[in-house]
């Protein structure tokens, strides 16, 4: 594996993307852009699992003006989102977004494009150009209609000529996606960019779909376009919530030893004998210890060593993981035996489990 280190570098807030940087973990929010609390609320959890920046959609100028507010209560660098009304991104900048995501074709005039490349450049705010199937222009569209163009192909082109649009205002502070829908699309379209620009790339794929066939795409498409040194920075479009998509893009970067390798915790697929409700457990379980390493890690400013944790169904394999674990759970009827060190020290309830086995995660 190699890094293609020869990209700009962008700086979105704390976050370099680009240049050799660690690959950073983003995601976007999926409340209503006028729900300042919860907003702040989902992405306080989603910095507690390690993502590193978030987005937030600004429809108009009142959305613009929570994400002012949200803004200034967020540990993490925001993106605005902004498509057709270029004063939702003029607003945006005021109101102190790290970064925007435009496509500079949808926001009208050359005049206004000219506006939000202007108010960016002076505020320091650098620019997503995003574009995917569904937004390519009408001539592009045609042509592979024809068959005289790939889809790939045609998500180059139309990002590079919307970046240049940029570029024609001396502004060259740029981040570039151009995401598909499939695998193969994906891979191909992010190498045509690899070989055409230095720009730092966001990768995904885009509209992937539910928990399991959207990780898988992701995964096999990131996976590959990683391994070749492709892309600064990525997010997992799931429909789910946005914590599901941090922790499937840091398991991501984990596999290919761009992230330090995190919580280390084991849990058994189940069978007939299994009587607690282990897949609600472990789950918390998971996002319990992925929060505190994140915050262990932040404290320390690296990698940290963290406990080994077992989650088991039954008494079969459960005693056995558990001795090789620091922290273990085994299921026995409707509730779960706690080992720590190996050592059985108490039942808990499954209502408990989870707030134990954080107890004993801090004490170790």
């Amino acid at each position: 594996m190699f890094r293609r280190s020869d990209t700009r570098v962008v700086n979105v807030g704390h976050v370099a993307v680009g240049g050799g940087a660690p690959v950073s973990v983003q995601t976007m929010c999926n409340i209503d852009p006028l729900s300042v609390d919860e907003i702040i609320s989902q992405i306080g959890s989603v910095s507690r699992l390690g993502c590193d920046i978030c987005r937030l959609t600004v429809p108009d100028i009142a959305a613009a003006e929570a994400f002012g507010r949200i803004r200034k209560a967020s540990p993490i660098p925001l993106v605005a989102d902004v498509h057709f009304d270029y004063k939702c991104a003029l607003a945006a900048i005021a109101n102190g977004a790290d970064a925007l995501r435009i496509n500079p074709g949808n926001i009208g005039s050359k005049a206004n494009v000219q506006s939000v490349a202007r108010a960016a450049k002076e505020k320091g705010v650098p620019i997503r150009v995003g574009v995917n199937m569904g937004s390519l222009e009408k001539s592009l569209r045609e042509r592979v209609a024809l068959g005289s163009l790939s889809r790939s192909e045609a998500l180059c082109l139309s990002a590079l000529s919307h970046a240049k649009i940029l570029e024609d205002e001396g502004f060259y502070d740029i981040v570039i996606s151009a995401k598909a829908s499939n695998v193969s699309d994906t891979i191909e379209v992010y190498r045509l960019l690899a070989e055409r620009t230095s720009y730092p790339l966001h990768l995904g794929v885009t509209e992937a779909g539910t928990l399991i066939p959207g990780t898988v795409r992701s995964s096999v498409a990131l996976g590959i376009l990683l391994s070749d040194g492709i892309g600064d920075t990525i997010r997992v479009s799931l429909t789910d919530r946005p914590e599901r998509e941090v922790l499937t893009g840091l398991e991501i970067l984990r596999s290919l030893a761009l992230r330090a390798p995190g919580p280390s915790i084991t849990s058994c697929p189940t069978c007939g004998r299994t009587k607690v409700d282990l897949f609600s457990v472990a789950s918390k379980v998971e996002e319990a210890m992925e929060t505190l390493y994140a915050e262990r890690t932040a404290r320390g400013g690296g990698s940290v060593k963290f406990p080994h944790v077992a989650v088991m169904g039954c008494a079969v394999n459960g005693p056995g993981e558990a001795k090789g674990a620091d922290i273990a759970l085994c299921g026995a009827d409707g509730e779960f035996v706690l080992y720590v060190k190996g050592e059985s020290v108490e039942r808990v309830s499954e209502e408990d489990a989870v707030r134990k086995v954080v107890e004993y995660a801090v004490s170790l």
